[in-house]
C-alpha cells in the first residue's frame, strides 16, 4: 500500500522508470542545495514532486541498504520514501533509518547549515542528531562530452583539441 494518495499524484510532477527517477531525485537534491548522493536508491519505479508544498516521494522495488564509506555509516532505505523538501532541508522524512551501534534509528530531518559550513545534520524524531561533512554524501556524476559523445567525470581534467 502506497503512502502517496492519488489526489497528491494528481497535483504532482510524476515520473516512472529507474533512469528518469534517478535523474529527478538528484535534481530535487540539487535544487534544495543538498548533496547528490544522499539518496542512493536502486531500481526506482516512480517518483514525484508537488512544487506548491515541496512534497516528494520515491518508490523502489525493494528496500536498499547503503554504506557511506567516508563516515562508516549503514543506512536503510524502505521501498517508499516520502519527505518535504525546501532550500537546504528535508523535513518529515519517512522510510530512512541508520544503524547506530546495534540499533536502527529512524531519521526525520536532514539539513545543511546556512551559511554553508560544509556540514550536514541528521535528526531523529526524538531530537537526537549527528553532524557529518557534506562531502561524505557527494558522488561524482558522469557528464556527457557532446563533442565526442562519451562520458567523462565531472571535475576531471579534460583537454580540448581543436580540429583543423
Amino acid at each position: 500500500m502506497s503512502l502517496v494518495a492519488e489526489e497528491i499524484k494528481a497535483q504532482a510532477e510524476f515520473y516512472r522508470g529507474d533512469e528518469m527517477c534517478q535523474e529527478k531525485s538528484k535534481f530535487f537534491l540539487k535544487e534544495a542545495g543538498l548533496p547528490n548522493g544522499l539518496l542512493p536508491l536502486k531500481d526506482m519505479e516512480e517518483c514525484g514532486y508537488v512544487k506548491e508544498t515541496g512534497f516528494v516521494w520515491m518508490k523502489q522495488k525493494k528496500k536498499t541498504d547503503h554504506k557511506f564509506e567516508q563516515i562508516g555509516k549503514l543506512v536503510s532505505y524502505a521501498p517508499e520514501i516520502t519527505a518535504y523538501v525546501e532550500k537546504g532541508k528535508i523535513k518529515k522524512l519517512t522510510g530512512v533509518k541508520t544503524k547506530e551501534l546495534l540499533l536502527w534509528v529512524t531519521l526525520s530531518d536532514i539539513y545543511v547549515d546556512d551559511p554553508p559550513t560544509g556540514k550536514i545534520t541528521f535528526r531523529t524524531p526524538t531530537g537526537l542528531f549527528r553532524t557529518f561533512p557534506v562531502s561524505a554524501f557527494e558522488v561524482e556524476e558522469p557528464v556527457k562530452d557532446v563533442s565526442k559523445n562519451k562520458e567523462v567525470k565531472e571535475g576531471s581534467a579534460a583537454v580540448a583539441i581543436k580540429e583543423v
